[in-house]
């Protein structure tokens, strides 16, 4: 739900929304993984987080860690830049994915992003790809792509304008979007490009219905009148923490004129091609936003069918995208948007990747990430809570994160596809994980089977809090 002005990611927008719009729940609401259990918090020193009563057992472990080691490949390092022949395994186990989703474990660490860069320039320049698309507003990634094809700026300020609040707003997405500017700079014939697949509060200075409005302008002015009329009171909402505290019956009337202004624009629409696509993708998300937004926070099945609703939406713009550009694409995201299993599923039963696989096949491929311990950025479930820094311990015994830890690299990656029978065994059972959203829930943690959520993992040792953005 990115490209909000408070903005979180997996298991925090709707978990903040509802802390402070519904108090007297027993159960926060949480976004996309619901049920959050307790607010961001630094754990004691030494102290481990509480793994479920019968997840503890280590089993025949050695026998495990030792298969993993067979087909476990070490990481040189995850910063961008350099040699790059130790992901020349890694691009064989992608095959010939036209979708490639690389996910996070926390939207707070620097590896994972700095990580990201990495794999995205070398997809970019020994593959060809040419989109990075990023779980954050639609409006938003327009901007970010108007200023990498030569539009006015520099990338601080880009970020700045364009991931204020969000688990993005720091330098390591700023040396990636300046990474892409020089890139289109230097290789004019082999441009890339950047997206937002999210759904996003339409903003003052995203002008997504300036583009709408402007296109039917032009293609169909006696349509105009009401168009106008219809958008005139939608826009621009900044907060949508505010928005949902406004009636449900307000915010459902809202939904409905979004609607029908998506059905005025849709009159016209002839197929997918042309430039008259964008228009209608613009009018599209505008009208799932408001969609999305008419959630009440007391009722969990109206959770759960919002963040279907956002799940599905994200995976069908990227799938239009891949479609309508004919491009090749890095898909950015949290593990649990980008894989096939969710930590919630009674709450979040359908994630982006299960989607995207269904719809792909083999065309796409996700990529999971675990740590073993170590720090990263976090709120708390207050509503203007900062992102401050949280570090978990060493991760304990009956953890997936303990037992990779082990495997003889200090960081590396496997084809989890790959692995030998008994490791298969292994990674197929559910335990517990570090998993952090924009909160943090120490006890109990989730679990997550992670040879069922993943085709690719990549286990990093240690992680430190990505580095946030001074204030302008």
């Amino acid at each position: 739900m990115h490209g909000y002005r408070k903005t979180t990611g997996r298991r925090g927008f709707l978990a903040l929304a509802g802390a402070a719009a519904a108090t007297t729940l027993t159960t926060a609401m949480a976004s996309p993984a619901p049920a959050v259990r307790g607010a961001s918090m630094e754990p004691t020193p030494g102290a481990a987080p509480a793994v479920p009563a019968g997840l503890a057992a280590r089993g025949p472990e050695e026998a495990v860690v030792r298969h993993l080691e067979r087909v476990a490949h070490p990481l040189r390092t995850t910063e961008p830049g350099g040699r790059t022949a130790d992901l020349r395994a890694l691009s064989c186990m992608v095959g010939g994915a036209k979708v490639v989703g690389l996910g996070e474990a926390t939207h707070g660490s620097h590896e994972f992003f700095a990580m990201k860069e990495r794999v995205f320039r070398y997809l970019v320049e020994e593959r060809g790809f040419t989109t990075f698309a990023l779980e954050m507003s639609w409006s938003a990634g327009l901007r970010i792509d108007e200023y990498l094809q030569g539009g006015p700026g520099d990338p601080r300020r880009i970020a700045e304008a364009t991931l204020a609040g969000s688990p993005w707003e720091r330098e390591e997405f700023v040396s990636l979007i300046g990474w892409m500017r020089e890139h289109n700079r230097r290789r004019p014939g082999h441009r890339v490009h950047f997206m937002g697949d999210d759904l996003g509060a339409p903003k003052l200075g995203d002008h997504i219905f300036e583009r709408v409005l402007s296109s039917v302008r032009e293609i169909r002015p006696e349509a105009l009148p009401r168009l106008t009329e219809l958008y005139a009171g939608l826009r621009p909402f900044d907060d949508m923490f505010a928005y949902l505290r406004e009636p449900l019956a307000q915010r459902e009337a809202n939904a409905a004129r979004a609607q029908e202004a998506l059905d005025l624009v849709a009159e016209h629409q002839e197929g997918d091609g042309g430039d008259y696509a964008w228009t209608m993708r613009h009018a599209l998300n505008i009208a799932q936003t408001f969609a999305f937004a008419t959630v009440d926070l007391a009722d969990p099945a109206s959770v759960a069918a919002a963040e279907r609703l956002r799940d599905q939406a994200m995976a069908d713009n990227v799938l239009w995208w891949h479609r309508h550009t004919g491009h090749t694409m890095l898909l950015s995201a949290h593990n649990g948007h980008i894989g096939y299993l969710s930590t919630h599923p009674d709450m979040y039963p359908r994630t982006q990747g299960a989607v995207l696989r269904d719809r792909l096949g083999r065309d796409y491929a996700a990529i999971g990430f675990s740590f073993a311990a170590g720090s990263f950025l976090s709120k708390d479930t207050s509503l203007d809570g900062d992102w401050t820094p949280v570090t978990v311990p060493a991760a304990r015994a009956g953890m997936n994160e303990h037992t990779l830890d082990r495997v003889g690299h200090r960081d590396f990656y496997l084809d989890l596809r790959a692995a030998p029978a008994a490791a298969r065994a292994w990674l197929d059972r559910a335990r517990p994980v570090y998993d952090a959203g924009s909160t943090f829930t120490p006890d109990p943690l989730p679990v997550l089977a992670i040879g069922r959520a993943y085709d690719v993992l990549i286990h990093l040792h240690r992680v430190r809090a990505a580095d946030k953005l001074p204030s302008p």
